[in-house]
């Protein structure tokens, strides 16, 4: 049967795009898995489409927050009572290719790897491919990914047979938490491995955080010179290459 893989996915006022990203996972291959979903107070249908998605499908939970607390301490609400050995993340606007599970705990298994992400693919508010890959490497340790965030976070799982589950996201974050859970991550040693395989599709819209590249660099930034205090020469050094890996990525 293979090992429990827990998926996390954080929700809000994504009533046109959730049910795409759990019909991607009831499609999956690997059967051995279970799914939080954690609305984080949502104003519109998101909630109802879930509901109605999920069909009090047992492998699905949902949990419905009473107030708004950002993206963090969602996905920490989710690991706080996550049963699988592997994190998986999708976020509530991407979606899956139907064999993604199967062949990344595999390819996991196989390597002996912590942590694993994927190429993925861009496309549109309707599905539709954009026709811009963004391709994984080989290897990245804490320096590499300093330089090319190349982690698509919707294509990432996480062994917790080499991390533990005491890996958190930091709560004070409403944006590039994920970022900054990888530099805590790599800086402790561990190594993130790539797949070449497109098992992921990453919907382009906007208010998705990928359409804004102004804002996201500005993010980095911050997340460099303030958050983990690398100091001016280092921030300054690390963010152009990120820059110019971003516009790499992008064209």
């Amino acid at each position: 049967m293979g090992d429990l893989v827990t998926i996390i996915t954080p929700c809000y006022n994504s009533e046109k795009f959730i049910e795409s990203a759990i019909n991607s996972v009831l499609s999956q291959t690997y059967f051995n898995w279970e799914m939080i979903i954690v609305d984080d107070c949502s104003t519109d249908k998101s909630v109802e489409n879930i509901e109605s998605t999920i069909n009090n499908h047992p492998k699905i939970k949902l949990i419905k927050l009473l107030s708004n607390t950002g993206v963090a301490k969602a996905r920490n609400i989710a690991l706080n009572i996550a049963k699988g050995r592997f994190i998986a993340f999708l976020d509530s606007d991407d979606i899956w290719h139907p064999t993604k599970l199967e062949r990344q705990i595999s390819f996991m298994i196989n390597k002996n790897i912590p942590i694993s992400f994927t190429s993925y693919e861009l496309v549109d508010v309707h599905e539709k491919n954009k026709n811009h890959v963004i391709y994984s490497i080989g290897k990245v340790n804490y320096v590499d990914y300093l330089k090319n965030t190349i982690i698509g976070f919707s294509t990432s799982m996480i062994d917790r047979k080499f991390t533990g589950k005491k890996f958190r996201f930091n709560n004070d974050m409403r944006s590039r938490e994920d970022t900054d859970l990888w530099i805590r991550l790599l800086k402790e040693g561990y190594c993130a491995y790539g797949m070449p395989d497109i098992l992921a599709y990453y919907r382009i819209h906007p208010n998705s955080i990928t359409s804004n590249k102004v804002m996201a660099s500005l993010k980095v930034w911050d997340l460099y010179f303030n958050i983990h205090a690398l100091g001016l020469i280092k921030s300054t050094y690390y963010f152009m290459f990120y820059v110019f890996n971003a516009i790499k990525k992008r064209t």
